[in-house]
């Protein structure tokens, strides 16, 4: 045994991070990367990481800010609804005031919550350690149902406007709202064919991903001007104080007050939206600015 031992080599020593760790030799192109990724590049990337306490602290007021994300796109929805169902007389499909209702209902589920929740998918750190396309896939689901949402709504009026002889596309508010939806269903389009689609050349990837995100940020911006104009628009013409017992806007009866406030819950929640997508610290790894490296479709890591 001693003589086994003796006779058994000297383990190397680690000369450099590169053999310690030959994993960094790895060559990201390999992968399907957008850019190659340096070996020196994580060596100093992996000297120069935070503290655990400082990433803990990041994760955490990440998740403070998803959980308040949440509460508020559920705040914005029970509001809508309520609003009106218990004032507005609630819901039909039959032509009437009731068929109206619809549209702010859906409108500002599917082009104010749901978009906003699904444009922070890729910000939660629980997907950082997994495959990117599950969350692309996701992505996509969800920005599809808010996409067929907003279309619904924009039946339902039009639908409305149509059967009671009540002109279309007047208003400044319905200008901004087809706008935002138009470039919402462009911005898919093209999210679906340059991230979705195997057969896109990294290249075009490239050049799409800060127009797609940009273009994410300003639709968003979009839909909540057009929903809080729209809202203010719809208690100018149901307030009066006519006599049939309704008080004025200028007297902020319970209506106004609902109305209102859904209104500041939608741009509540817009700002919290913004500032989840703003903050770099809580970007993918891979989809930070100083990484420039995005793996595409089918030729990810594991990770």
């Amino acid at each position: 045994m001693q003589q086994m031992q003796r006779s058994s080599p000297p383990s190397p020593s680690c000369s450099s991070t590169s053999h310690c760790f030959p994993l960094s030799h790895l060559h990201t192109a390999a992968c399907g990367s957008e850019t190659a990724a340096e070996p020196q590049k994580h060596e100093v990337r992996a000297g120069s990481s935070p503290s655990d306490f400082s990433r803990m602290r990041s994760i955490l007021c990440f998740y403070i800010c998803y959980a308040l994300c949440l509460c508020l796109g559920l705040a914005c929805v029970v509001c809508v609804c309520v609003w009106n169902s218990q004032w507005r007389g609630g819901f039909a499909w039959d032509g009437s005031g009731l068929q109206f209702n619809w549209h702010p209902v859906l409108m500002v589920t599917g082009l104010v919550v749901l978009y906003g929740n699904g444009a922070v998918l890729y910000r939660i750190p629980l997907s950082w350690g997994h495959n990117k396309f599950p969350w692309k896939v996701a992505h996509a689901a969800v920005m599809l149902l808010a996409f067929v949402l907003s279309v619904v709504g924009l039946c339902a009026v039009f639908d409305f406007h149509n059967n009671n002889h009540t002109p279309n596309m007047y208003s400044l508010h319905s200008w901004i709202g087809i706008t935002a939806t138009a470039l919402f269903c462009t911005q898919w389009v093209f999210g679906m064919i340059g991230f979705l689609l195997p057969c896109t050349q990294i290249s075009i990837r490239k050049l799409l991903k800060p127009i797609h995100v940009w273009f994410g940020s300003m639709i968003l911006m979009l839909s909540i001007v057009a929903c809080i104009s729209g809202i203010n628009e719809k208690l100018f013409f149901v307030l009066k104080g006519n006599n049939n017992g309704s008080k004025s806007y200028a007297n902020l009866p319970p209506e106004a007050v609902m109305g209102n406030s859904l209104g500041v819950l939608i741009v509540a929640f817009g700002l919290v939206v913004l500032k989840i997508l703003s903050n770099h610290e809580w970007m993918r790894p891979d989809s930070r600015p100083e990484d420039g490296v995005y793996a595409p479709l089918l030729q990810e890591d594991d990770e």
